[in-house]
Order: structure tokens, then sequence, then C-alpha cells
């Protein structure tokens, strides 16, 4: 049976009329994702022709440097801007202090200079943070009480960050959450003169539960022994916060912001670009990336689609450009479509 419609009530506006074919589909998006939007993290290990799998997040693998240096011309012929290094580090290099994290021959210095001297236009940031080179797992210096300190963790993220310099980094990328860190590395990169020395800073990271396959990967997870870093990462529950703690290293000298996790805290991204209007990344995290492969493997969600799907949602929240461990498989995808 048909419907007659009272014409004269009837809207006059359909907007489905633009979206009937793909020509003005096309021309009407509102957001689009490139290749220029995309960074890869990268783990790195020592030994030479060496990669392992990471068990908790399948397609990612450790890479030894030369593999890493390999990698960087496929990235580059992709049209990915930048990778986000994060090394694996021995047991026996870990301490209480975390010396091992500003070694002028550490693994992470002789990656990036590996790096720069074979791709040269691949832009390089580093992890300034000492969860990989504590005897405990956490970001920081530990008390005997069990309490990170600020002021003393600060002072070995400044050699870190110094030491990253050196080694030609583009852009250092502190992701522990201490108070202050963000001037303090600004001003010490300017005092030695590494004027054109980025900082991104992991302004908004969260005391999430969505990054145990990365600690999985970056072999930390047991040096917590069931830890926490509520006292230094932010409470899930705030976003008031988050739009505080971005302005502040903006003050300090931050160049970029970011906000980590990712997809749970879109909402967090959009107010940072709506009230700061700086530029603003994200972290799709290891816990993300994990659950998607699961219902890819189980035949639940479309792989392609729904890795082109997740990736345009960060840049519809407002990020500029998203970390991701699909960096690589969404470049292909772009240059196929």
């Amino acid at each position: 049976m048909s419907i007659s419609l009272h014409r004269g009530a009837y809207p006059n506006t359909r907007l489905r009329r633009v979206r009937a074919q793909d020509f003005s589909r096309r021309l009407v998006r509102e957001n689009t994702l490139t290749c220029d939007d995309l960074i890869l993290p990268l783990f790195v290990i020592e030994g030479r022709g060496e990669r392992q799998q990471v068990a908790s997040m399948p397609g990612v693998e450790r890479l030894t440097v030369d593999l890493l240096a390999q990698k960087a011309k496929d990235l580059v012929a992709l049209g990915i801007p930048a990778v986000a290094l994060f090394p694996v580090i021995d047991p026996a290099h870990k301490s209480e202090d975390a010396r091992a994290a500003y070694a002028a021959d550490g693994l992470a210095q002789r990656a990036v200079r590996e790096l720069k001297n074979t791709a040269p236009q691949l832009g390089v940031i580093t992890d300034v943070a000492l969860d990989p080179f504590t005897s405990h797992g956490q970001d920081g210096l530990m008390d005997d009480s069990g309490y990170i300190v600020n002021d003393d963790t600060v002072e070995v993220l400044v050699q870190q960050a110094l030491s990253h310099a050196a080694a030609g980094v583009d852009i250092v990328a502190p992701s522990d959450m201490m108070d202050g860190r963000i001037g303090a590395v600004r001003e010490a990169l300017e005092r030695e003169g590494y004027v054109n020395t980025q900082i991104m800073s992991y302004a908004a990271k969260y005391a999430s539960a969505y990054y145990g396959p990365f600690r999985d990967a970056l072999g930390t997870a047991g040096n917590l022994k069931g830890g926490n870093k509520f006292s230094y990462q932010m409470d899930p529950g705030n976003s008031d916060e988050a739009l505080h703690e971005c302005a502040l290293d903006l003050q300090e000298g931050a160049d970029m912001v970011m906000v980590k996790p990712g997809m749970p805290y879109l909402d967090v991204v959009r107010r940072v670009k709506d009230e700061l209007r700086v530029p603003t990344f994200a972290y799709q995290v290891s816990g993300e990336y994990a659950m998607h492969c699961a219902a890819f493997a189980n035949g639940w969600l479309n792989r392609e689609a729904v890795i082109m799907e997740s990736l345009l949602c960060f840049k519809r929240a407002g990020a500029d450009g998203v970390l991701t461990y699909f960096a690589e498989e969404a470049a292909r995808l772009l240059q196929r479509a």
C-alpha cells in the first residue's frame, strides 16, 4: 500500500540527496584520512637480523636496529611521515636510577642515528620516560615508600632528552606525566643549542587499563609486579584536568600535545582541539589494536573497513595525526584507494 504524503508539509531538504552517489559523498566529506596523518610506533631490540613477534599484538614485531633501518625505507616509500621509537631493554641494564636511559650509546640513541642516516626524511620521535629502564617498571625514580618522586625524575628525563637530541632525533616525546618536565626539557634543549628539536608532550596520558599489550611488548609488565601509575597518570574520570595539563605543557614549551589512549578518549581530543587550537595528536594504543585484531581473527569485523573507519574517527574528533600500529597497513590501503 502506498502512502500519500502532504507535499506542502513535507520537507524540501533531503539530506540523503548528497549521499546517493559516490562523487557527491566525496565532495561534501568533512574529514579525510591521508598518509600524512600516520605515525608508526616501533619496538627496537638489541642484536642483528632478529625479529620477535609480540604475542598479544598480532602482526607487531620487535626489530633489531639494522632491520629497523630497512623498514624505514619502506615507510618513506609509503608516505608515512614519522615513527615513534620504543626500546626494549635487557633486564641486566635496568636499575633503580634508570641510568641506561641517557647512555650515549644506548639502544634508542643508536636506533635514532641509524634511522637518520638511512632515511633522513623520515621523522623520528623518541619516548622520554624511564619505565623501560627502571627495575620496578615505573616511569620515574622511587623513594623508600614506593612513591614516584617528581623533581629527581625530571632531572633524569632531561639527561635522557638531551642524549636523544645529540643522537639527532627530530621530536622528543615525554610520556611520564611528571610535573614541570616539559619546561625543564625545553630549557635544557635551548641551553645546549638544540633549538629545533621539537617536543610532543604526552600531555593528557591517562592511567588506563588499555596499555597491557604495550607493556608485554616492552617487557615492563613483570617489573610492575601488580603496581599502578595512579599517582602520576591522569584519572580516567577527568577531562577538565586534561585541558589544564595541555595548557601548562604548551606554556612550558611543548610544540604539540597528545591524548592517550585514543578512541575511548575522543571527547578529550575534541575538547583539546576546540579550546586550545594547537597541534593535537592521539595514540591508538596497544589495547585498542589488540581488541580490533581479536575481532578480525574471529571474523566478527571487516579488517580493512574497520581499520580505516577507526582512524578516520580520530580526524573527525580533531586529531592532526595518530600514532597507530595500523599505520603501515593503512598507508597501503590508502595507496590502493
